[in-house]
């Protein structure tokens, strides 16, 4: 049966060593949670980093570790201390982390780490591969692994790899600092489907893959290779059921009350009009703590009437302690609530009840359901279960949630009180509206809530992007549906041989060569040279390149060859190396047209115009992707209304903009070729769709293959000009 492979930085495990005893207890994450369907209820396997390192374990004990984790269905990736400080602590808590949620000075930028960054993602993909059977689905979770999707996809192409960030991705201005980001998204695209919590996270990735690769992006989707790349959002929900349930039970009159709760109770009877006001975060500096104090100081300050009336019960749950940066938050965020108290309190009332701890999860219940109002509020945060967390146990439906915009979380949740966390008005504005909104209000907000979240749970988020993944699938499976097997290869080899008369037509741009941000860039090498000579000394067989270049470039580059050229489309043949015009064309409109392409030029950075002899090519390789798809509709606009009284045509070709003659298309040059002789094997091959022209005159028993992975006309279709080298080379 087909497998399901999770893989995060960490395991669904709890596991300690005391006196050489071992403790394992599974852990009670969202992610954990998420996929326990998946994973334990379902035929699934784990893969991750036990929490040891492997200095910890000596023999005997690892062999144990590793049978009780196996036990628990998972795997173990073995990391040094020197991977957990450079890759973990190092890499991924001091650059990824700050880099992602938009805190520059806090990154930092470390060849070392970077080195332990590939090394770690390099040992998880060795655990994968040797997990793997065919059939089998890895589901990569998170930015400590995002190298990891393409060493699978290298090694195992035919295995379907899904990949989730659970924080968020940062828009492209943000993202460009960072040195190595080709290789982090390119480790990225090994995945069929990308996975993000909100459309604004998907958006910034797609800018960045769009301008730093310089791909084809269409809506969602990523042309890469021989790969269509789906990238969607996913909202991650909570096991709504669990925290509902326990809620209820800790509601019902029958439940002993724990030590907490009975402390809240006994502050909330004191008198009438007692509420809690609830924080709960990671001490992490992108939850915006500090900020909040102060946003609670300047409350009190503007609504002195709440003095004595509320409180603001603050859990700080340690995170990364020994980070120099999480130190000096620790620091901040105890002087804050020091001098917050000594300045409001009174003998009966201290208004900041601050823990730094974990709380076990009855308390966190305790909390929840004694609170009357949620403060959630990041200043950069990639969901926030919180946020839904509190939303679930408020059974009677009750309760409001104040909730930073920029947590992910928002883009759900419109029905909470939504404030910009940087902006104390709001902040102060937004308690006093809590604090005095009907209840019945209350109630409408939160039944909206309610039923979102229970509707969108942590098990739904899941399988809506497992059905999203096998969509994906799909598509591969229609988009190379001519891709050339080595079966086929071999038949096509065979002819070739055996063949009496032959004839091989080639494209030069994007078929023998890959393009250039210059054209002029992209001149035949001496591998590309060797090749076609070649063909050209074979006997019986007829050479011919076939392209949209100019006559004087192609006689530059190809003048002491003997093979046949037609450039410019279909407007020049050389034959013997005598020159010969297919067409009588034109040329008046071209200085009506460049004006126009000049405006252009001026308009969008990094684009130019290559004057031909009977047409003008507006290129835009290297402008902004985003701009030039703006030009680009706006020339197309342009132009239509020019070229159709002209006999002109618009070639929209590969990040380039042509107009020639309607008269003039590879079509009718292949025609008057063909017309020529009589070949018994005839080759055709190009890239781009002014080369459908040819595919759509070939005969019938003409091999015909294009160039890249999109609709065409053609029989076959081959990756790039590296493969089409290479099968050249085997048939000849």
């Amino acid at each position: 049966m087909n497998k399901t492979i999770i893989v995060s930085n960490r395991l669904p495990l709890q596991i300690s060593i005391e006196d050489d005893k071992l403790n394992v207890t599974p852990s009670v994450g969202g992610l954990a949670t998420g996929m326990k369907s998946v994973h334990a209820d379902g035929n699934g396997v784990w893969v991750g980093w036990s929490g040891i390192t492997d200095e910890e374990l000596n023999d005997n004990l690892k062999s144990k570790v590793n049978a009780k984790i196996e036990d628990a269905k998972c795997r173990a990736v073995g990391l040094t201390e020197a991977d957990v400080e450079d890759f973990y602590l190092g890499f991924s808590n001091r650059t990824l982390w700050p880099l992602f949620h938009y805190f520059l000075e806090y990154t930092e930028f470390e060849k070392s780490q970077w080195e332990a960054y590939k090394r770690v993602n390099v040992k998880f993909a060795q655990v994968v591969l040797e997990t793997i059977e065919e059939g089998d689905t890895v589901w990569v979770h998170d930015y400590q692994l995002l190298l990891l999707p393409q060493l699978i996809k290298e090694a195992r192409p035919d295995v379907t790899v899904g990949f989730f960030l659970h924080i968020p991705f940062p828009s492209y201005e943000i993202f460009r600092t960072f040195p190595w980001r080709e290789e982090l998204l390119t480790g990225m695209l090994g995945a069929d489907l990308i996975g993000f919590h909100t459309y604004d996270y998907e958006r910034h990735f797609l800018s960045s893959v769009k301008r730093i690769l310089r791909l084809d992006v269409n809506f969602n989707e990523i042309t890469y290779h021989d790969r269509i790349i789906k990238v969607d959002s996913f909202p991650m929900g909570i096991d709504y059921d669990k925290f509902y349930n326990a809620a209820l039970a800790h509601d019902n009159p029958n439940t002993e009350k724990s030590e907490l709760q009975k402390r809240l109770d006994t502050h909330l009877n004191v008198a009438d009009n007692q509420k809690f006001i609830l924080s709960i975060d990671r001490l992490d500096y992108t939850k915006g703590i500090p900020n909040r104090l102060r946003a609670f100081e300047y409350f009190l300050n503007t609504y002195p009437q709440y003095k004595e009336k509320v409180r603001l019960v603050m859990l700080a749950v340690p995170s990364r302690s020994n980070v120099p940066q999480y130190k000096k938050l620790k620091r901040e965020t105890d002087e804050l609530v020091g001098r917050i108290n000594g300045e409001f309190s009174t003998v009966s009332w201290t208004p900041i009840w601050y823990f730094y701890r974990s709380m076990p999860f009855e308390n966190l219940i305790d909390l929840y359901t004694s609170s009357d109002v949620a403060l959630i509020t990041p200043v950069r945060d990639g969901m926030n279960l919180v946020a839904k967390e509190y939303v679930a146990t408020r059974t009677k439906q009750d309760g409001v949630l104040i909730l930073s915009e920029m947590a992910g979380a928002a883009k759900e949740m419109n029905e909470a009180i939504l404030i910009n966390p940087n902006s104390f008005e709001d902040f102060a504005t937004a308690l006093n509206k809590a604090l005095t909104m009907p209840l019945e209000e209350q109630k409408s907000r939160m039944r909206i809530l309610q039923k979102r979240l229970k509707r969108y749970d942590v098990e739904k988020w899941a399988e809506e992007f497992f059905k999203t993944l096998d969509a994906t699938n799909q598509i591969q499976d229609i988009s190379i549906s001519k891709k050339m097997n080595e079966e086929e290869e071999q038949l096509i080899i065979e002819r070739f041989k055996n063949a009496k008369n032959r004839l091989i037509l080639l494209d030069y741009d994007g078929t023998l060569v890959g393009f250039k941000d210059n054209p002029q860039d992209a001149k035949p090498d001496t591998e590309l040279y060797a090749l076609l000579d070649k063909f050209e000394n074979k006997k019986d067989t007829k050479l011919c390149l076939i392209s949209g270049r100019d006559k004087a470039t192609f006689q530059e580059w190809y003048g002491e060859k003997d093979y046949d050229l037609i450039t410019d489309h279909g407007v020049w043949m050389r034959e013997q190396k005598k020159w010969t015009p297919l067409e009588i064309l034109k040329t008046e409109w071209m200085s009506n047209i460049k004006p126009i392409l000049e405006t252009f030029v001026d308009r969008t950075p990094g684009t130019f115009i290559e004057e031909k002899e009977y047409s003008l090519a507006w290129h835009y390789r290297t402008a902004d992707p985003e701009l030039a798809q703006i030009r680009t509709l706006e020339l197309n606009t342009v132009l239509t209304s020019m070229v159709a009284n002209n006999e002109l045509s618009v070639l929209q070709g590969n990040k380039v903009i042509e107009i020639k003659s309607s008269n003039v298309n590879k079509g009718r040059a292949t025609t008057q070729l063909l017309m020529k002789d009589d070949y018994d094997f005839v080759l055709i091959m190009g890239d781009d769709w002014t080369d459908e022209y040819m595919f759509e005159v070939a005969p019938e028993s003409a091999v015909t293959i294009k160039v890249g992975y999109v609709k065409t006309k053609a029989k076959y279709q081959i990756k790039g000009p590296i493969e089409v080298r290479e099968l050249l080379k085997k048939i000849i």
